[in-house]
């Protein structure tokens, strides 16, 4: 089993979803308003007057199979407009 948590900007919360729903993958723990700043050529997200910009994050648990191809579509969707900013991070988990 994989976990995997994303970071991105929350204008992209539906097509994430979505990319969820075509990847198999349901179940998610989900947090909506997250702050922060990235480490590479991103611009912050702490939705205040200088950067008003706000981050959502999700929680994922799945079989490992269902990974790869979630992860290239993430990958396709950052891909598109890298300046909003989408991370995420995989680890291996034991249930």
């Amino acid at each position: 089993m994989k976990a995997i948590f994303i970071s991105y900007n929350q204008a992209y919360h539906e097509e994430i979803i979505d990319i969820m729903e075509r990847s198999q993958i349901r179940g998610y723990t989900y947090w909506e308003t997250v702050k922060g700043k990235g480490s590479f050529r991103g611009e912050p997200h702490l939705g205040d007057h200088a950067w008003p910009t706000l981050n959502s994050a999700l929680l994922i648990f799945a079989d490992d199979s269902l990974i790869p191809s979630l992860k290239a579509k993430l990958k396709d969707l950052d891909a598109k407009s890298e300046a909003m900013g989408l991370r995420f991070f995989t680890w291996t988990i034991d249930s």
